[in-house]
């Protein structure tokens, strides 16, 4: 998915920050695709997970972005990606659900980071912390997302992880993530319904990102996209399902053990989001089998 030539983004104002990377090993980094997958694209709480002390956060500016160098630079992609999530949301939120819109931060580290949640590594996979409204990620995590997991590290798949950690952000906010009884498992499970709405809220995001102008600029921050892009996000949705992910692990399919959804679950929903572009086609908790 494309920027707008000529559009810009000032991470600052958009509350992007990347972690200075420190010497020193990675705390807990051997854990492993399995470990990775338990947490991934959730709003978790990390404490204990992370061994040894975590990283003082130790951030640096990255200044103002432009589109053209979103092509090339995968921070700069985060920066404009962030940007678009939050005018399409603090748009969306207020006019769909009456509620306002409050930008999370968006924290890129290396490694391993401290968070509101307590110490993380790499490992552990991207993930929203609710106590201090934060999206954490390694970038380095699209590379997994293609040499393990099998999709493609295109933009829009990028852009995909992002607009999903939003998603739980949004969650947070409207008060779904307190509610959920997130202990149970299974393809009906609260917790495997709060990731696939967090999926149609990513959907959402796609679809209305090239409709939506940036307050700055007056101007939408991403152009429509392709099919090719779109089946690239749907691709990534699928790679992260808990079916493919356990068959990839060598592991035996078992639905009742799943967290997050199949493979079909987080497409379907992601889809759904896409292609209707609504809040109220989300509700992921109103139907028996999601």
């Amino acid at each position: 998915m494309s920027f707008t030539r000529g559009t810009s983004a000032d991470a600052g104002r958009e509350g992007v920050r990347r972690s200075r990377r420190r010497g020193g090993a990675a705390v807990g980094g051997g854990l492993g695709l399995v470990a990775l997958v338990v947490y991934l694209f959730t709003g978790v709480d990390l404490s204990g997970v992370a061994g040894g002390q975590p990283v003082a956060p130790d951030t640096e500016d990255l200044g103002t972005c432009t589109a053209e160098e979103a092509d090339t630079s995968v921070d700069c992609r985060m920066v404009l990606t962030a940007a678009s999530l939050n005018d399409v949301w603090g748009a969306a939120l207020p006019e769909q659900a009456q509620v306002a819109y409050t930008a999370p931060a968006l924290q890129l580290f290396t490694e391993q980071v401290a968070t509101g949640c307590g110490g993380a590594t790499a490992a552990v996979g991207p993930f929203y912390c609710p106590p201090d409204q934060t999206v954490y990620l390694d970038t380095g995590f699209f590379d997994q997302l293609q040499s393990q997991l099998g999709a493609e590290n295109a933009p829009l798949a990028q852009e995909y992880v992002v607009a999903h950690e939003y998603g739980h952000h949004v969650q947070n906010l409207l008060g779904t993530m307190a509610s959920v009884d997130r202990q149970g498992t299974g393809p009906a499970s609260g917790g495997v319904r709060l990731e696939l709405q967090a999926d149609c809220y990513a959907g959402l995001w796609v679809a209305a990102a090239a409709s939506t102008p940036d307050p700055q600029t007056g101007r939408p921050l991403l152009v429509e996209p392709t099919r090719a892009e779109v089946q690239d996000a749907l691709d990534a949705a699928a790679a992260v399902g808990d079916d493919r992910i356990q068959a990839g692990a060598g592991q035996q399919v078992t639905p009742e053990t799943w967290t997050h959804g199949s493979a079909e679950q987080r497409m379907r929903w992601f889809a759904a989001g896409y292609e209707q572009g609504s809040v109220a086609a989300c509700d992921t908790f109103a139907v028996d089998q999601p």
